[in-house]
Order: structure tokens, then sequence, then C-alpha cells
């Protein structure tokens, strides 16, 4: 039994009111309650937003208490080990992680069980053993070049690299789930239970006496990142066989790894994009910087997950369209899908910047000296918003080649910025650079999608006749 956010409206709200509203609220029920895939893709896009703002409240309280435990110093080592570990576990996925959200709605609309098998198989293994490989690499390389990095760096980074598969495996994990609709046992493991589980870990390392260092929150991040692959490993591996009946497996490795490849550089240099800002930091910069930096980040976190959520839930939805060669379908449901990153984005940057000071100041005094950043960043998120989620689009499209190009630009641009001015401005060159580099993505990849796909996709342009209405 669903609920209508009409009906609901008209029992709870004086009549006028509900009248006015009753347009957008019926229009919203055709959006989450359609049987159709844009239902789908409008539901799941819901529910990844609702656990990514749920998840935002329990990362910045938990880190809000960690940077109070540990202090500025030992909080920025540890800020700049995790996202490390982050962005290198997700690149050792080689793009499986992404290109899964493809091959899985076309096996199955195509009866290809086999090759579906195959894809569910290799994706894994092969995001387990590049992350190993990596790690090890990682090893040797702290190891042999030990005695030019600072010492405080040192254990940390060891530690760190032992998360590497876990990580690696989460991400293949949450796309296998996005490619069958699942978004909370997509999003849940990675947004919500891991950093519960490292709060909760930390404070009981505290509780039990242990120093509140960076070294042991990594330790508290390695435990929490195990426990929760696995149980995620073991609800998606259960789900997915439940819904595939047994039987061969058929490998296609030169077929998803010409795919995954181009994928793997787009997702890289996104990835890369939305976090180098806080590594460069990190190398020009004092951990204290980085701390306030990283602060002042994830007080920005609402704004960016408008973004990530909607992306979660259209991509399998542009895969569809795409596969079925749909044209006209895939350029109304992708303008569509702007209004969905745009209005939400904006709403949210507005809060972030009402409430950024008092959010900063929770923790600690000399976190609050971030705040002027968050107009900058906050501008831009939105202005990049704007636009909707144009990679996504281009990846399940087939024309990831020409995005990764683009993001390769764009972080070129990103880090020669940062390169320039970090060292003469400090943080705010870290929030200029950025902040460039988004418009300068958005800008990029919207001209591609107008030329590859013939799709107007920034809000602020008129759409083409036939996608309005």
């Amino acid at each position: 039994m669903r609920i209508s956010a009409a009906i609901s409206a008209e029992r709870v709200l004086p009549e006028r009111l509900a009248e006015r509203l009753r347009p957008m609220l019926e229009r919203l029920d055709r959006t989450l309650f359609a049987p159709d895939g844009r239902g789908q893709a409008g539901r799941m896009s819901l529910i990844a937003f609702i656990i990514r703002v749920f998840s935002a409240a329990i990362a910045f309280f938990s880190q809000v208490l960690l940077a109070r435990w540990m202090g500025s110093f030992d909080y920025g080592v540890f800020v700049v080990v995790w996202v490390s570990m982050i962005i290198v576990g997700n690149l050792a996925c080689l793009g499986f992680h992404t290109s899964v959200i493809r091959f899985i709605p076309e096996y199955r609309e195509g009866g290809r069980a086999d090759a579906l098998r195959g894809v569910l198989v290799a994706s894994r293994v092969t995001a387990l053993i590049s992350a190993s490989v990596v790690a090890a690499l990682g090893m040797a390389g702290l190891w042999l070049f030990g005695g030019v990095v600072e010492s405080y760096w040192t254990v940390p980074f060891y530690l760190g690299l032992v998360c590497l598969p876990m990580i690696a495996l989460s991400d293949v994990l949450e796309g296998i789930a996005r490619a069958n609709g699942w978004a909370v046992a997509a999003l849940a493991p990675i947004y919500i239970t891991r950093p519960l589980l490292i709060l909760a870990f930390m404070g009981g390392a505290l509780l039990s006496g242990f120093p509140a260092t960076a070294e042991v929150a990594v330790a508290a991040a390695i435990l929490a990142t195990y426990i929760t692959t696995i149980s995620q490993l073991v609800q998606v591996s259960g789900r997915t066989e439940a819904r595939l009946s047994s039987g061969p497996s058929r490998l296609m490795m030169r077929d998803w790894v010409l795919v995954s490849l181009p994928i793997f550089l787009v997702e890289g240099f996104f990835f890369l994009l939305t976090n180098a800002d806080v590594l460069l930091v990190g190398l020009f910069l004092s951990p204290h910087d980085v701390a306030v930096y990283f602060a002042t980040v994830k007080t920005l976190a609402l704004v960016h997950f408008v973004y990530f959520a909607v992306k979660a839930g259209v991509a399998q939805r542009y895969a569809a369209f795409a596969h079925t060669g749909d044209g006209d379908g895939l350029a109304r449901f992708a303008r569509e899908t702007v209004s969905w990153t745009f209005w939400p984005s904006l709403a949210m940057g507005l809060a972030v910047l009402a409430a950024g000071w008092p959010m900063l100041w929770l923790f600690g005094p000399e976190f609050t000296q971030g705040y002027p950043l968050l107009f900058v960043l906050v501008a831009a998120v939105v202005m990049r918003a704007a636009a909707g989620p144009v990679e996504s689009l281009l990846t399940m499209s087939g024309n990831q080649s020409v995005c990764a190009a683009v993001y390769g630009i764009t972080l070129a641009l990103n880090i020669a910025l940062a390169v320039l001015l970090l060292p003469s401005i400090g943080l705010w060159g870290a929030a200029v650079s950025t902040g460039a580099a988004m418009l300068f993505e958005a800008g990029a990849l919207s001209w591609v999608v107008w030329r590859r796909l013939g799709i107007v996709m920034p809000i602020f342009l008129p759409a083409r006749p036939w996608e309005k209405g």
C-alpha cells in the first residue's frame, strides 16, 4: 500500500494550501509511484537522498567527535590517510564498480544469464586482486621511501593500506546493488554502517585506555570496514543468487575491460576531483589546515549529496534507454533529472550557508576560519548541479572515453591552480581551484552531451521543443 502525497496533504494541511500544492504533489506521486523505470529511478533517487542526508548527519557528528577527541593535528593526519584509502580503493576497482550497472540490466533484458553470472563473479574477483596488489605495492613503497616521508604519516598509511581490498569490494557490491535497484543495500553499508562502526570502535578504544591518535583511528576504520564489507557481501550475494537461476558462467574479460577501463578513467578522475583538494592541502599545508578544510567540506556534504543521490538513482535508467535506442525518452528523462539535482541543491546550499558558522564551531573554535570558504564552495556545487548528472549520462550511453578526457583536463586544471594558489593564499587557494574546476567540468560535459546526444542539460538554457512538458 502506498501513501499519496496529494491525499496526505489534503488530510493535514489547510484546504487552500493543499489546493495550491496539489499540482506539484500529484507530479511527485507520478514520479515516485509510477510502475515503469522512471518511477523506479525516482524512488531510488529519493531513497538514496534520504540515506545520504542521514549519513551526512552521522558523518558530520562523528567527525565532530573525532576532531574533539583527537585534536586538529592527529585528526588532520587521519583525514589524509582515510581519504587516500577511499580514493585508491575506488580506483582499484578498475571501473567494474560502475560498468556492472550497465552490464547487469543489459544481460538481464537480453536473456544472457551466463554472461550475467560471469560479470558478477569477475567484477568482485578483479576488485579484490587489484586492490591487494596495490596495497602490497604501497607498503613496499613506504618501506623503500619512508625516509622522505614525515614520521607521523608512516604508521597510519601502513595501517590504512590493510583496508584497500575491502574498500574496493564494497564499491563493487554497491554497483551490483544499484544495478538491481536496491538502494538501501547499495548505500547504507558504506554511508551509515561503516561510519557508525568507526565511531563506535574509536570510542571503545578511548574508553579502554588507548590514546586518541591517528593510528588508533585508522585501526578503528580497519575493523569497521571489514565487518561492513563482509556483511554487505553476504546480503548482496544472497539477493543476487535468489534472483538468478544456477547455470554456467561465461567470461568475456576482453569486452568487459574495454568498457570498464574508460569508465575507470571517468570515475577515477571524478573521484580525484572530489577529493584532490583535501590531499593537496595535506601536501602543501599542515595537518591542522587539513583538519579545518576537511571540516568545511563535511559541512558542505548535504549539498553534495543531492547530486550523488540523483546519480545513484538514474544511472541504470540511462543505461536502459541507451540500450533500447530510445533517444527521445533518454532526452526527456535526462532533462527531468536536472531539476531533481538543481533545486534541492540550491535549497541545501542556502541552508548550509545559514548554519555553517555554528556547525564549524562544533569541531572547535579554530575550525570557524573555514566558514568564508563555504561561499565559494557552495556556489560551485550549485552551479555544477545546474547541469545534472552529465557524467552518468555520457558513461551509460557509451561516451565514456570523451567523458574521461574531459575529467583528465579538469583534474589537471584543478591541480595546476592548487599548486599555483595554495602556497600564496592558503586554504583560499584550495577553495578557488576546486570551484573553478567544478565550473569547467559542468560546462565542458554539458557541451559534450549536446554535441554527442543533442540534449541541452543546463537548467538555465531552454529545452528543445519536444523536451518540454
